[in-house]
């Protein structure tokens, strides 16, 4: 189980933009890191489109904003252009990442118990380790949140 001040799991997936985005290219950046179920459903496009949104303010601070998802990346490029998304979606379709970051839970949803990914925002610092995590997010305030948290972080 991670925990605020551990050493952030090392990643790298690919990405809507065609490349692969990894920790160790992210050196010296706040990273946002956040894990979603679902591209296009209600809670994941509000939570998107809140960080499209405020995306320049977190430049601003000196953070980049990765999604990720199991969602494949011809889902991501129609999700990024549904909504005009201005982050990296990444994909994380074996769930090697999310089990890293210990998303990919047991859920229960209309009685059914199924794996899949608890929504979850981790804020990485310069230095590569967890300085603040969100678990069971509720998207709304979330992004503003973040954002506070972000500006704080060294």
């Amino acid at each position: 189980m991670l925990k605020e001040g551990d050493k952030a799991p090392s990643f790298n997936m690919p990405t809507n933009a065609g490349e692969n985005v990894s920790l160790s290219k992210l050196k010296n950046q706040k990273v946002i890191l956040y894990f979603y179920p679902r591209d296009d459903t209600p809670g994941c496009t509000k939570e998107a489109c809140g960080f499209r949104d405020e995306l320049s303010k977190y430049k601003r601070a000196g953070a980049v904003v990765i999604g990720v998802s199991r969602d494949s990346l011809e889902s991501h490029e129609k999700f990024v252009k549904k909504y005009n998304l201005n982050f990296t979606l990444a994909s994380d379709k074996d769930s090697d990442v999310c089990e890293k970051y210990d998303v990919w839970r047991m859920k229960n949803m209309y009685g059914k118990t199924y794996f899949g990914i608890q929504r979850t925002t981790f804020l990485i610092d310069t230095k590569g380790k967890i300085n603040k995590m969100w678990e069971k997010v509720k998207v709304d305030g979330h992004v503003d949140e973040v954002l506070k948290a972000v500006k704080e972080c060294p």
